[in-house]
């Protein structure tokens, strides 16, 4: 399957919309200016369009498969994943003193973004590896980082996170799994998880899995956790694989898309295993990696978005059927109205994504806490908003095909079954959306009200070069802002509960409309001031409806009893 990256456009961002020049000038990202940016997501490109995206298509039609305990990946992933690691993408934010090359999360979460598009089952490899480095980073001892990153970073090991099992899914404090010190720094690491993405591989010497387990003295629920590094193979004195450690794949799962990928029923019986971060304390280094895993969905769901919407556009300008000046369907209202959408969308949700991890990188070069805060307020938008926009433009492909959508030798059915699940792993899209409004409003709302005050402070800007839209975004922005104000004052958890999804959404909309605003100041009279109209004509007024719902509580959700709601 054809897919272009779309380079022109990050750079648009890069310099109109998201601010990348504040990250290349801090010193910590001084050598990140945009000339090298360009040329690495230049190399990117050729990557994700030469080499990953000839293998979409045959990771869907010959999966990944199991044989005799044996991984077997699809044909030609272990070219791609040795041409992932040749290029040194799997380690692009890594420590360079293990490996890495050091750059901004904005550029990593960039090219990660264009290989999703490309081969979304082969990306999430090479993703399960940097959540994994993120996470032994902050939280590993110094023995466990000098042996396992640069391993990791060069993509001779590969990495996978392991917390989920058959009666612990979103409440991970239910977990079952249980490790015991054998007195040698070491310890025993006994259960079984379930979805674990890329659980065996037949491309690395070796694959080495965070697990979450609960020590003999751990109390219940999350505090009682711990996080341990359990490797397939337990390394020599050389730092080489060594002999088998005491854990195995089960079964392979039988999934609706991402077939290429294998989702692993994995069972340790008293594996090996290294302890990560503090006793007790595992909740907090997975977060780490959660944390970085969101941007990453959120990026997956983008590529997604931008593939279908790709594959779309070109059936849309080929497909004769009725009366329209070129022939072409693209030229029906209906089918132009389908296409502004999607175009319109994964801008706002590509935006949001690279505003997260602009976020990200300025608090890591300057270390303070409005940055800190706004990273971690984005990221439950950007993983929310992202896999949605996956999943809306990518059926929206399908309806553009007409019939021919549902067939799978067009290949647009496909979009829609890799990206569903995006909006389930890595914490549910409801969860983030409670996250958003209880955990990061623990601030008083003062994470959202100074984007808010961005957004009205550039619209009043817009109102000279264009007052109707400008007014618009800055309405749209006082009814978020009274409706975040209302959020805030509820005391009842389960009242901010029930408009959470909502209220995520119209946030991800305003945002849309004041990321729009700003590329249609950047292209006065141009396509993208042209789409900027079109957006917050048409779609960012979904807000109220939004907001509406979000301000009504959670009484009328009970107001059905059990028997009357299934009845």
């Amino acid at each position: 399957m054809t897919y272009r990256a779309p380079l022109a456009e990050y750079d648009f961002l890069f310099t109109h919309v998201v601010g990348f020049a504040q990250v290349s000038a801090t010193e910590r990202f001084g050598d990140a200016d945009s000339d090298t940016a360009s040329a690495i997501l230049n190399e990117a490109g050729k990557l994700c369009e030469g080499v990953l995206a000839p293998l979409q298509r045959p990771g869907d039609l010959e999966p990944a498969r199991l044989e005799n305990g044996v991984m077997r990946s699809p044909p030609g992933y272990a070219d791609g994943w040795k041409a992932i690691a040749d290029g040194g993408w799997i380690g692009m934010s890594g420590d360079p003193e293990r490996g890495g090359m050091g750059l901004p999360m904005v550029l990593t979460a960039t090219v990660n973004e264009m290989m999703s598009g490309a081969c979304l089952s082969l990306q999430l490899a090479p993703l399960m590896s940097q959540g994994q480095l993120e996470a032994l980073e902050h939280h590993a001892s110094d023995a466990l980082k000098d042996l396992y990153m640069p391993k990791l970073m060069s993509g001779e090991w590969a990495g996978t996170m392991n917390l989920t099992e058959p009666q612990a899914g979103s409440d991970v404090g239910a977990l079952a799994s249980r490790a015991v010190d054998n007195g040698d720094g070491t310890f025993a690491v006994t259960g079984q998880k379930i979805f674990i993405t890329w659980g065996d591989n037949d491309f690395t010497s070796n694959v080495c899995h965070l697990v979450l387990a609960r020590l003999p003295d751990g109390p219940p629920g999350t505090k009682g956790i711990s996080l341990f590094l359990v490797p397939k193979f337990l390394p020599d004195e050389n730092g080489n694989p060594g002999v088998a450690n005491s854990l195995k794949v089960v079964s392979l799962e039988h999934k609706l898309g991402l077939h290429g990928s294998p989702t692993c029923v994995m069972d340790y019986a008293g594996a090996t295993g290294w302890l990560v971060g503090h006793e007790h304390g595992g909740m907090a280094a997975m977060f780490t990696m959660m944390n970085n895993a969101r941007l990453g969905v959120g990026g997956e769901g983008v590529g997604v978005a931008e593939a279908a919407c790709q594959h779309a556009m070109s059936f849309a300008q080929e497909r004769k059927q009725g009366r329209t000046e070129s022939g072409a369907i693209i030229d029906h209202a209906d089918v132009r109205r389908m296409l502004c959408e999607m175009k319109a969308d994964v801008f706002v949700a590509r935006a949001i994504m690279l505003s997260c991890a602009v976020a990200t990188d300025m608090a890591t070069a300057t270390g303070e806490g409005d940055w800190k805060a706004r990273a971690a307020f984005l990221t439950p938008i950007t993983k929310v908003f992202g896999s949605e926009t996956g999943m809306s433009v990518s059926q929206t492909c399908v309806q553009v095909h007409g019939g021919m959508g549902v067939i799978e030798e067009t290949g647009a059915a496909q979009y829609y079954r890799d990206v569903r699940v995006t909006a389930i792993y890595e914490g549910t899209n409801g969860i983030q959306a409670m996250d958003l409004v209880a955990r990061k409003m623990m601030d008083g709302g003062d994470a959202a009200c100074h984007l808010m005050d961005e957004i009205e402070a550039q619209a009043e800007t817009a109102r000279a070069a264009f007052p109707g839209m400008a007014e618009a975004v800055w309405q749209a922005n006082e009814s978020l802002r009274e409706a975040t104000e209302w959020l805030i004052s509820q005391q009842d958890m389960n009242a901010r509960f029930a408009g959470a999804v909502p209220y995520l959404r119209a946030f991800a909309r305003v945002l849309g409309g004041h990321y729009h605003l700003a590329a249609a100041l950047a292209d006065k009279g141009g396509p993208r001031e042209k789409l900027a109209r079109f957006y917050i004509t048409r779609m960012l007024p979904e807000h109220a409806g939004l907001l509406a719902h979000a301000q009504a509580g959670a009484a009328g959700l009970y107001d059905l009893s059990i028997d009357e709601l299934v009845g």
